[in-house]
């Protein structure tokens, strides 16, 4: 997404919604945006933030729709996650048991890709995207990520795994424990929206979150994760 304002036609494009239907929401307070010289202006940064938490309940068919229109050329569509995620980037079992060190462990194992410059910087981060609205869902997932993006602190694209063998308080609905957990850095937003969609088109197939709990090994989840986009390629 570029820093300029977006207009509802722009808006209507980058989501793949209907310009009328966006323009309702805009009037009823339910998009973030302002109007100048009569006419809608929505900051990038701000719909970001709005779509995090819109995503949350879209069906997998809307998530689609926002991988499509946020996919990026130079990655592998079919393979989006997995490609980002080779085996030295998934820790099974996590060790940790708070919070902190849930986020602290992360990104260790991303740095054994060499593309986490500033560890403390990436850290402070994602636990101020955290303190803003939790990643954590009610299945015990959480996708934790810097709320904006630090070019200073990284270097390519990334996604670290870890899965604890206990729950920890998270901060998910209804005070719900997390064990499984999706480290994403990534540099750009249209990008990091496209991986945000992918996840959570992947969680909401049947058996996935037990296969990734039941798998011992980072071979075998890498496995699981591998097998979960086939089939959200054939839905």
């Amino acid at each position: 997404m570029a820093h300029r304002p977006f207009s509802l036609n722009d808006l209507s494009k980058q989501l793949g919604r209907d310009r009328r239907e966006l323009e309702k929401l805009a009037n009823r307070g339910r998009i973030p945006g302002r109007k100048v010289n009569g006419e809608w202006q929505f900051h990038p940064t701000e719909i970001t933030h709005w779509l995090e938490k819109e995503m949350r309940g879209y069906t997998i068919s809307e998530l689609e729709q926002v991988e499509q229109n946020n996919s990026h050329p130079q990655l592998d569509s079919d393979y989006l996650i997995s490609s980002l995620m080779p085996e030295k980037l998934i820790e099974v079992p996590l060790n940790a048991r708070t919070k902190r060190s849930v986020l602290e462990t992360l990104i260790e194992t991303a740095g054994r890709t060499w593309q986490i410059w500033e560890p403390a910087t990436v850290l402070t981060a994602v636990q101020q995207r955290e303190e803003a609205y939790s990643t954590a869902f009610e299945n015990g997932v959480a996708i934790p990520h810097p709320r904006n993006s630090i070019p200073d602190a990284v270097g390519d694209l990334l996604i670290a795994y870890g899965r604890t063998l206990s729950g920890i308080p998270f901060g998910a609905p209804n005070g719900k424990l997390t064990d499984i957990f999706f480290l994403v850095i990534c540099s750009d937003t249209s990008t990091h929206l496209s991986v945000l969609a992918r996840l959570g088109r992947m969680i909401q197939l049947p058996d996935f979150l037990d296969q990734l709990r039941e798998a011992p090994t980072p071979q075998q989840t890498r496995h699981v994760i591998i097998e979960a986009e086939k089939k959200i390629a054939e839905i």
